[in-house]
């Protein structure tokens, strides 16, 4: 029983212990060696960002350092085209992100599937599909979306 009511003090301390570290973010001196590497130009600042703010970007530069070259080299690819964006360009880019993420999970692989079905076609293949697309009337084209939205018909 004794020791039974330690483990709870214990477990309670160590929760509120948590609780207060998320609340007061992370100190500078608890990030990891290759993490404040990665954070280097923030080091300044760091004490000033919001707990939540210095969570996400420890969190974001573990995920980096946990990167393979390859995914590292995508990763600031991915950055570097985001930056070229307009702000309007930036914004369709969210609205197409949200709306993805609003599919049910049955509707996101149909449409990863056709991607890669898209991806497999040749340069040509995929100009002329793309032509089509756009030679497609006002009426056509809401018919296509109805058929998207439909469950495949499929055995």
């Amino acid at each position: 029983m004794r020791h039974r009511l330690a483990a709870m003090v214990l477990t309670v301390w160590l929760a509120a212990l948590a609780t207060s570290a998320h609340a007061d973010g992370i100190a500078w001196d608890d990030l990891s060696a290759a993490q404040q590497r990665v954070l280097a130009g923030q080091a300044q600042a760091w004490g000033d960002l919001a707990p939540a703010r210095q969570e996400q970007l420890a969190r974001g530069a573990q995920r980096w350092l946990d990167m393979e070259p390859r995914e590292r080299e995508l990763a600031r690819d991915r950055y570097t085209r985001w930056q070229s964006l307009t702000d309007e360009q930036r914004a369709a880019v969210r609205e197409r992100y949200d709306a993805y993420r609003s599919l049910t999970p049955d509707e996101r692989q149909r449409l990863r599937e056709t991607y890669q079905n898209f991806r497999r076609l040749t340069p040509e293949q995929r100009l002329e599909l793309r032509q089509r697309f756009r030679d497609l009337s006002p009426e056509q084209l809401r018919m296509l979306r109805e058929r998207r939205l439909r469950p495949a018909d499929r055995p």
